[in-house]
């Protein structure tokens, strides 16, 4: 017996009749004909998407791979191509003044910039990193808020060939440190501050207490480029420190593009929320490139006339792939948004969808449900009739938060694309094509292109349908990463041992007799109870699905009898109130008495970095009784609500 087979499948949407049908792919059979070509044909396939694309010089070779030795990925082997003019200079023909990036500050500054403008500026940044010496293949750390200037700059650098390395204008100095010496970067990119709601950020304060400890570890920035955001003074080290207005201010927009390999380096991203020393996960330019336009092409149905709302931080790769490159390779129109999205009022985002019409909204469960529990009345009060695609990004959405996603800020006619994706594969891998398929309120649905999922027992055997398994991909992809930044013994360790011929993922997944994906979070997330293997994912669903409860958290710990419990830590709605027998009951009648928590813990708030990830590792520690284990928490949100869980955990 399988718990993981829930009654979600009957649930299922297929598209509006008002909706537009998708322009790329009409319908599930025209998809399925499209996969099936990509992957009897990878290289035919992949052949024609690039050549779309600006190359100095096309490729003699589209694919090549080594999964069993060396592990060795190479797409597009020969060619040279560079990702800002694929950005940027492509659309100045025909789009020069075409909007690129409707930015809107925390407190309500705007400020627009078309491709002629974005290029203008990319082209003096490209320059002014010249005269601070910087060259192909050095690493620049980028450390900004979420401003105009951070995808300037990361865009300066695949102009010239640097390598930028963006790190969450939320990290602490040791954070910020440890990934300046890890990629050895020689200039840093920072600004005065940043805000973030009603909070100020001292960034450069932050940034000169990690060059310092950089500098202690025997490693030197030779310069930092400053950029005036909140207009605070900040302190100006000699020789060092360079006012952006003023080097950039003076420098001239025409640059020329280096023409780059497409196997050269195009940005180290960290992983976050690990301990140990930081994974920079590496990843190339053309692969990326293709691979990146490509979903976002497809996913999103995009055409010109619509405005692309992606609510994600640039400092993780979600902003990276569809924030910046995905969206203008595509010539899109972005809205870049610097605050919160319960500031100054919990109708940030639905006053900037009506005020702007926008008609993409791309979020992540977290904020979903943030805004669920702020009430109906928020976005009933806005006009939310321009919005035709939602999307979501980050974790496995739970049904109810789908539901409510799809009802109040959809109306019910506009298609949800629930996306699987990681940092290391650079792009969407897993979801529906909006207006082409149906979809199912928690399941991913189907594999993009070129993809090919498999679900593994223990013994590597493949799992039978609703069996949850270890989710792998048997074959290679564009946007792959290469490898970890100067370790690629810890890429092959991580990613291709366990399951041997294989990418190992590191979720768990099943999948319906559909042929629909449905992730069941991390593997660490995937608990083995009494020999069933439940997804602490769908225990979380089946919590939030009682109408008490705003957010749940599930985690394992070790059970005399079971092998595991399981421990949930509950929040529940503004002035609500609920039982923990009523709670046990909800899962049990949701998926059966298996999956019924052990111990359920009220919270007022859960663990959270700053882009809203639950951090389940420390969630882990203190269900197991070892609050002394859970280590630093300087990355998180609000600090404060370890120490009240682990208060609360001892009572």
């Amino acid at each position: 017996m399988s718990i993981d087979s829930l009654s979600q499948e009957s649930r299922v949407f297929p598209p509006p009749p008002s909706v537009r049908r998708n322009a790329w792919i009409k319908d599930v059979a025209s998809y399925q004909a499209m996969y099936d070509r990509s992957l009897r044909d990878p290289e035919g396939f992949w052949d024609e998407i690039a050549s779309e694309f600006f190359w100095f010089r096309k490729w003699r070779k589209v694919l090549s791979y080594d999964w069993n030795d060396r592990i060795d990925i190479r797409w597009f082997e020969g060619g040279r191509t560079n990702l800002c003019v694929n950005a940027v200079d492509r659309h100045l023909k025909k789009n020069a003044d075409r909007l690129a990036y409707l930015w809107i500050g925390n407190d309500g500054e705007e400020r627009r910039l078309t491709y002629s403008d974005l290029a203008r500026e990319v082209g003096r940044t490209a320059n002014a990193l010249k005269s601070l010496g910087v060259k192909k293949g050095d690493r620049v750390a980028i450390y900004l808020p979420m401003i105009p200037e951070l995808p300037i700059a990361m865009l300066a650098c695949a102009r010239i060939g640097a390598v930028h390395s963006v790190v969450f204008g939320g990290f602490s100095a040791e954070a910020l440190k440890d990934r300046i010496l890890d990629c050895g970067a020689k200039i840093l990119i920072t600004s005065d501050g940043g805000v973030r709601g009603p909070k100020k950020f001292p960034m450069k304060e932050t940034a000169d207490a990690a060059m310092d400890h950089c500098a202690r570890d025997g490693h030197r920035v030779d310069a930092c480029l400053v950029v005036r955001r909140t207009g605070d003074a900040v302190p100006m080290a000699s020789g060092r420190d360079q006012p952006w207005s003023d080097l950039v201010g003076r420098a001239s927009p025409e640059c020329p593009a280096e023409a780059m390999d497409a196997e050269s380096p195009l940005f180290i991203l960290y992983t976050s929320g690990s301990t140990g020393k930081p994974k920079g996960v590496l990843h190339t330019t053309a692969g990326y490139m293709i691979h990146a336009a490509a979903t976002f092409k497809y996913v999103f149905d995009y055409h010109p006339a619509d405005l692309f709302f992606c609510t994600a931080d640039i400092g993780w790769v979600t902003g990276h792939s569809y924030l910046v490159y995905g969206p203008l390779a595509n010539a899109a129109s972005l809205v870049l948004f610097e605050g919160v999205p319960n500031h100054p009022k919990p109708d940030r985002f639905w006053e900037i969808v009506e005020r702007h019409k926008v008609t993409i909204l791309y979020t992540a469960p977290t904020a979903i449900r943030a805004l669920m529990r702020e009430g109906e009345e928020w976005p009933a009060q806005r006009d939310l009739s321009s919005l035709r695609i939602l999307g979501t990004v980050g974790e496995p959405i739970n049904p109810e938060a789908w539901m409510w996603y799809h009802r109040v800020i959809g109306k019910e006619r506009c298609p949800i694309v629930d996306t699987w994706w990681q940092t290391e594969t650079g792009g969407i891998l897993i979801s529906p094509l909006p207006g082409a398929m149906a979809t199912k309120p928690g399941s991913a649905s189907r594999p993009f292109f070129g993809v090919e999922p498999a679900i593994l027992r223990e013994d590597g055997t493949e799992c039978g349908v609703n069996e949850g398994g270890y989710l792998v991909l048997k074959r290679p992809w564009p946007g792959m990463m290469r490898t970890v930044y100067g370790d690629h013994g810890r890429f092959r360790e991580t990613y291709f041992t366990r399951f041997p011929g294989t990418y190992f993922t590191g979720d768990g997944a099943r999948r319906d007799a559909d042929g629909d994906y449905w992730l069941m979070g991390r593997i660490d997330d995937v608990l083995n109870v009494s020999g069933h293997r439940i997804g602490t994912a769908e225990v979380e669903s089946a919590l939030v699905s009682h109408p008490a409860v705003a957010e749940a958290a599930v985690v394992g710990f070790p059970h005399e009898i079971k092998g595991q419990g399981i421990y949930a830590f509950v929040v529940l709605k503004n002035d609500a109130g609920a039982d923990i027998k009523a709670l046990q009951n909800q899962v049990r009648t949701e998926i059966g008495p298996i999956a019924v928590p052990d111990v359920i813990q009220m919270a007022n708030a859960l663990p959270k970095t700053r882009s809203g990830k639950i951090m389940r590792r420390i969630l882990r520690k203190i269900a197991e009784g070892r609050p002394d284990e859970v280590g630093d928490t300087s990355t998180l949100a609000d600090p404060a609500v370890v120490a009240t869980l682990i208060q609360s955990h001892r009572r």
